[in-house]
Order: C-alpha cells, then sequence, then structure tokens
C-alpha cells in the first residue's frame, strides 16, 4: 500500500519547521523524581478549558498522590495548547519527529494511522509493555469503540469519548401519518416507505439525510458512510479505497431515491447554512426522519440548552438503530449500523519513561478519572461501565452507549481522507442534482483514483 500520509506529514513538517518549536520528552528530573508531561490541544479559559482544567486540577493531583504512595516521587506537567486543530497537529509531528515532545500525547482519531505509517507513535504495547493487556479498562471498552485507537489491527491509542449516529423521527409526524411506535426500519426500504407515508403530510419535508458539499464532512459521516457500512463496506479496508462498486452505487442510488422521489429537500443540500436548518425545521416539527449524531440529542434539541431547544423533546423525538440494506448485510453481518468520531490518547514512542508513561495514560482513562472528566455532565464515554452509572436517567444516550457503540466503526486514520471523503460528497451533490447513481459513481471513482492511485481501489 502507498503510503501517502508520510509524503504529506513530511511536506506540511518542512513547511513549519522553522516556526513550530519542539519540547523535550521527560523534563530534567528533580531529586531523582520521574517527570512526565501531558499535551492537548486545551488551555484554561480558552479551547477545551474543561479538559484543561481536568487535567490541572484533577489528574495531576491525584496521580502524584497516588504513585507517592507506592513509594514512587513522580512529577507531572501539562503542556497547554489554543491553536487550530492543524497548527497543533503539526506541532506534535515535529516533536515526535524529532524524538521529543510530551509522553502522553492527545491525538484527534482520525490522524491515527496517519501517525503510525509515518513512524511517529507505535503500538501501545511496544511501549507500555506487558502492562498494557492486562489493563481492567480493556474490558469495558467495546471492541468496536476500541477501534477509534486501532490501526492496521494494533492498539496505538485510547479512545476518549466518542459519539454515535441514528435515526431520529418526529413522534407526533408518525402517529398522523399512520406509522407505528416505537419505529426501528429493519432495511432501506422500510425507511423510503417511512418516507413514503409522511410524504402525505402537508408542508412536512419526510426524510433529511445530509448530502452535497455546503455540508461537509457532515454529509459523510452522517448520510454517506453509515449507508456503506450499510452495505457491509468501509471507505477504506484492507489496504484499498472504495472505488465505483455495487456498494458505492447502492448508497447512491439510495440519496436518488430520497432526493429524486421527493422524499427529500434538496435546497437545504445545497444552502451553505442547510444542516442548521435543518436543525430548526426538525424541532418545528416539519421533518419527519433526520439522520445525526447524539450531539444532535444533547446540544441541538436540548430543551433547555440548545441551539434549537424542544420543550417537548423527552415526549415528541424518537430515535432508531440506521438499519443495513438488508438484515445481515452491514459490515461484520449487522442487521444494524453506525459511525462514531472522538479523540485518542497514545504514548510517546521516545518517552525516557515509558512504562510510567502508560501507568498515567492508563490512569487517565480509568472509571473515576473518566467521571471526573464529565464534571457532572451526561456524555458517552468509550467505558461502558462510567456509561452505565452518568447515562442512567437520559435514555437516548444510554441508548446509544448500549446499542450503538457496540456496532459502530470509524473513518480511517490517513492523511487523503478528508480529499476521498471530499469526492464521496461530491458525488452525492451530483446524484442530488439529477445525476445517475452510476454516473456519479464513476465521477467519484476517477476522482479518487486521482488521489490514491488505480491499484488502491476496490471496485
Amino acid at each position: 500500500m502507498r503510503l501517502f500520509n508520510r509524503s504529506v506529514l513530511t511536506a506540511t513538517l518542512a513547511a513549519a519547521a522553522l516556526t513550530v518549536p519542539g519540547c523535550g520528552s521527560g523534563a530534567p528530573a528533580e531529586d531523582g523524581a520521574t517527570t512526565l508531561i501531558i499535551t492537548a490541544n486545551a488551555i484554561s479559559g480558552g479551547k477545551n478549558a474543561a479538559s484543561a482544567d481536568w487535567i490541572k486540577q484533577w489528574v495531576i493531583p491525584k496521580f502524584e498522590a497516588a504513585q507517592k504512595a507506592a513509594g514512587r516521587e513522580v512529577h507531572v506537567l501539562f503542556q497547554p495548547n489554543g491553536v487550530d486543530d492543524e497548527q497543533y497537529k503539526t506541532k506534535v509531528a515535529l516533536d515526535l519527529k524529532s524524538k521529543t515532545g510530551a509522553d502522553v500525547i492527545d491525538l484527534d482519531g482520525i490522524w491515527v494511522g496517519e501517525f503510525a505509517q509515518a513512524g511517529y507513535i507505535k503500538p501501545l504495547t511496544e511501549v507500555g509493555g506487558t502492562a498494557v493487556e492486562s489493563w481492567e479498562g480493556w474490558k469495558q471498552i467495546p471492541q468496536a469503540v476500541q477501534g477509534l485507537g486501532v490501526f492496521d489491527g494494533r492498539k496505538y491509542g485510547l479512545p476518549q469519548g466518542t459519539d454515535g449516529r441514528v435515526l431520529y423521527y418526529n413522534k407526533e409526524l408518525f402517529a398522523k401519518a399512520g406509522l407505528p411506535q416505537p419505529w426501528q426500519p429493519k432495511s432501506w426500504q422500510e425507511i423510503l416507505d417511512a418516507g413514503a407515508a409522511l410524504k402525505r403530510l402537508p408542508g412536512v419535508t419526510p426524510i433529511q439525510i445530509d448530502a452535497g458539499t455546503a455540508m461537509g464532512e457532515a454529509t459523510t459521516m452522517q448520510g454517506a458512510l453509515p449507508l456503506l457500512a450499510g452495505t457491509g463496506t468501509e471507505i477504506y479496508a484492507n489496504g484499498k479505497w472504495a472505488g465505483s462498486s455495487q456498494a458505492v452505487k447502492d448508497v447512491l442510488d439510495f440519496y436518488r431515491q430520497v432526493y429524486g422521489g421527493g422524499l427529500g429537500d434538496p435546497r437545504l443540500q445545497r444552502e451553505a447554512k442547510g444542516r442548521d436548518k435543518s436543525f430548526a425545521e426538525f424541532a418545528g416539527g416539519k421533518i419527519g426522519i433526520l439522520a445525526e449524531g447524539d450531539y444532535f440529542w444533547r446540544a441541538v434539541i436540548e430543551p433547555k440548552a440548545g441551539v434549537a431547544p424542544m420543550a417537548d423533546r423527552d415526549q415528541v423525538v424518537g430515535y432508531a438503530k440506521i438499519p443495513a440494506k438488508l438484515p445481515g448485510a452491514g459490515i461484520r453481518s449487522q442487521d444494524f449500523v453506525s459511525m462514531s468520531g472522538g479523540a485518542v490518547r497514545v504514548l510517546n514512542p521516545f518517552s525516557k519513561h515509558p512504562r510510567q508513561a502508560w501507568e498515567l495514560l492508563s490512569f487517565m482513562h480509568s472509571a473515576e478519572a473518566t467521571k471526573a472528566e464529565l464534571a457532572g455532565a451526561a456524555r458517552v464515554t468509550s467505558r461502558s461501565d462510567v456509561n452505565a452509572e452518568v447515562l442512567a436517567a437520559d435514555p437516548m444516550l444510554k441508548f446509544v452507549s448500549e446499542e450503538i457503540l457496540p456496532i459502530t466503526t470509524y473513518r480511517p486514520g490517513l492523511a487523503v481522507y478528508p480529499q476521498v471523503s471530499a469526492a464521496l460528497q461530491e458525488a452525492t451533490a451530483d446524484v442530488v442534482s439529477g445525476r445517475s447513481a452510476v454516473d456519479a459513481a464513476n465521477a467519484y471513482r476517477a476522482k479518487v483514483e486521482g488521489l490514491v492511485g488505480g491499484s488502491n481501489i476496490a471496485d
């Protein structure tokens, strides 16, 4: 397989080498003590402030105290950042390229494969030793969720918080259309059938599934990739990118049936703020079915603080798993599928104290630490035991934790992925505009071939 990421990272680092300083891994020891460094794109009073405060006010004093109780003198320092994600990525890559940097490092999960192929990070067991595999936390993290930190079958990082994609539906509109509740479609056709029933209601858009380039990555994550997973295919697998396969054509044909069949509003897919408008329309009872992540539940239609609040959310909004095209046709022969995102924490392979760095990393992902990081908020974490406790009062997030996370999958963490994603977004835009699924798939494949080469495409 071609290592697209190495050339991209190398070019990026060459451009930034004179402007972004590195930091030494393992600060100078004092009185024989071990010093460890944590870095994240978080800073008190600024970007991701809650995470920065948790590290400084909870992780560091608690870990140092635990180490002291075990007879070890360990100091932990926090290296904050509050910059654009790409700036942070470049800074971390520069540090690792020069074999310096923090011992425990926050990374976006989408960067894992890129950093691994470049040799900047190594599997956890190669750095942290045998203690890694015996860590108690593995049995609390569903296998699918562990995939956020996995590349080529090996574990490079521990997943932090994650999320899941579902189908939301308006119970009142479903009742008017004579549709069943609770609703759980078992195939794509059952989604389309529900849309046809909702189409009879005046002023209602039956189905909203993100499409086109104006929606950006939301098109890929909320729509195209879950649908693709429902055909049993991933955008990247076994060293190959999906091309104009039947699976890709099936996904694009589903879009054609939604938007060409009058079940969706094509105008929303072309407007710069179309996704925000879809939020407002769903909250206003004008959209019947919406494909979105749990972010929509806890931050968009949240009754008090949401950006499009629904006072009656808990009574009116239902949610269902995204079905495979047909039962058993999804990835891993699943009946239902989802997509997730999130961040991971990795170990610096050049740490002067790799075993102690693993102790710190695993401590940061313990049940106690995970609950402390939430600070009372109800959010889906990577740990099932924590979710069972903190999500007990929120049935929707509990549903995501128990029903969605075990069936989810993640985007490939390779540098070329954003460009492949953009090509897929363009293909959905073509179909929404009236182009056939076959023609849109062929155009998509041509763009991907230009990015990765024909030998790296699976048709």
